[in-house]
C-alpha cells in the first residue's frame, strides 16, 4: 500500500516548522543565531546555509524555541540534521499508530536505530508525543555525545535510554533485549556505498546550494557526518535489506518497523523482499519539503487488533 503524496513542498500538518523561518523570533530563543544573519539578493533576512556554523546555530535555535532544548551540541564533523524533515518522519510515523499517538498512562516505546551524536529523533518524539526511546548506535563517540545532550537537559533523562550496538553488522540483534517491546522503530540509514560516494554527493549539494543562495526556506542539506552516519558497504539498499531480513526475528517484539529510503528506485526491490515475509501490512509514506521529496518504508507483522495491544 502506498500513502497519498503530500501537496508539493508541504510538510505534515502537525509539523511545527511550516513556512519560512522567523529568524528574529528564533534568535529570541537562541541569541547567538543573530551573529549569522545576512541579507539575500532581494534584501530578506536569512543565513548562509552553506556555513556549517550557521546551520548549527539555526538548529540550536529551533530546538530551543520549539522543543525546549536549551543545551545541544555535536562533535565537530558529525551530522547536523535538517530538523523540519526529521520531524516530518516522526509525524507521519505517528499516523501509523492511529489517533492516540501519545499521552497514554504508560508512554509508548520507540526504537531509534543509529541515533547519531545529534539524538534528533528521540528529542522530537519525546517532546511532541511523550514517547520513550531506546536509541542505539555503533559509534561510541556518538553515544557519548548523545549522553551529554541528555545530561544537559534534565527532562530527557527519563525519556531516553542509550545503547551501544556491539555488533556493527547487525541491526536489532545485540541491542533489543528479550523483554523489550516497541510500538515503532525509526531509522535514518547510511545512504552511500563508500566515502568517495558520500564526498561526491556532498560536493554536488554544496555546489547547488552556492549556485542558489538567493533561494529561501528550510535547509535541505545535512552538513558533516562520520562514516557510520553517511556510508556503509552496499549503501542504503544493503543496509535496509539486512534490516528487513532481521526484522523477522523480532516480529513479536515490534509493532511497526520503518526506515527512510533516499532513492525511489530501491522501493520495489525492498517491497519484494518484504513480500516474502509473513507481513500484515507494508506502506510507502511520501514526504515533501520545498523542492525536496523523501519517503520512508514501513511494515508490520501484526494485525490491527494485535497492534492495539502493544
Amino acid at each position: 500500500m502506498t500513502a497519498k503524496k503530500p501537496a508539493a513542498g508541504q510538510l505534515h500538518p502537525r509539523n511545527k516548522h511550516q513556512g519560512r523561518y522567523d529568524l528574529v523570533q528564533l534568535a529570541g530563543s537562541y541569541a547567538p543565531l543573530a551573529d549569522f544573519f545576512v541579507k539575500n539578493l532581494v534584501g530578506q533576512l536569512t543565513i548562509d546555509f552553506a556555513d556549517p556554523e550557521a546551520v548549527l546555530a539555526l538548529n540550536r535555535a529551533l530546538l530551543a524555541h520549539f522543543y525546549g532544548i536549551q543545551h545541544w551540541s555535536i562533535p565537530k564533523g558529525y551530522l547536523c540534521p535538517p530538523i523540519p524533515g526529521r520531524a516530518d518522519y516522526l509525524h507521519y510515523a505517528a499516523d501509523l499508530l492511529g489517533p492516540k499517538q501519545g499521552g497514554q498512562s504508560v508512554p509508548r516505546r520507540v526504537l531509534d536505530i543509529g541515533t547519531g551524536a545529534n539524538l534528533i529523533y528521540p528529542i522530537i518524539g519525546s517532546k511532541v508525543y511523550g514517547w520513550n526511546f531506546v536509541a542505539t548506535d555503533i559509534d561510541p563517540v556518538s553515544i557519548s555525545a548523545a549522553r551529554s545532550i541528555i545530561s544537559a537537559n534534565p527532562l530527557l533523562k527519563s525519556k531516553i535510554e542509550l545503547r551501544l550496538q556491539p555488533q556493527p553488522e547487525r541491526i536489532f540483534a545485540g541491542c533489543v533485549k528479550p523483554d523489550d517491546r516497541f510500538l515503532l522503530t525509526v531509522c535514518n540509514p547510511p545512504f552511500h556505498k563508500s566515502l568517495a560516494d558520500a564526498t561526491a554527493g556532498t560536493r554536488r549539494k554544496l555546489h547547488n546550494l552556492n549556485k542558489n543562495k538567493a533561494s529561501q526556506g528550510a535547509p535541505t542539506l545535512n552538513f558533516g557526518g562520520q562514516q557510520a552516519e553517511l556510508w556503509c558497504k552496499g549503501g542504503e539498499l544493503s543496509f535496509i535489506q539486512n534490516m528487513i531480513r532481521e526484522s523477522g526475528d523480532f516480529q513479536s517484539q515490534v509493532g511497526w518497523f520503518s526506515c527512510l529510503v533516499s532513492q525511489q528506485k530501491h522501493i520495489k526491490v525492498l517491497q519484494k523482499l518484504i513480500a516474502a515475509l509473513p507481513v500484515q501490512d507494508c506502506r510507502v509514506v511520501s514526504m515533501a519539503q520545498g523542492q525536496k521529496s523523501s519517503r520512508f518504508l514501513a511494515w508490520t507483522f501484526k494485525t490491527q487488533a494485535q497492534l492495539a495491544l502493544i
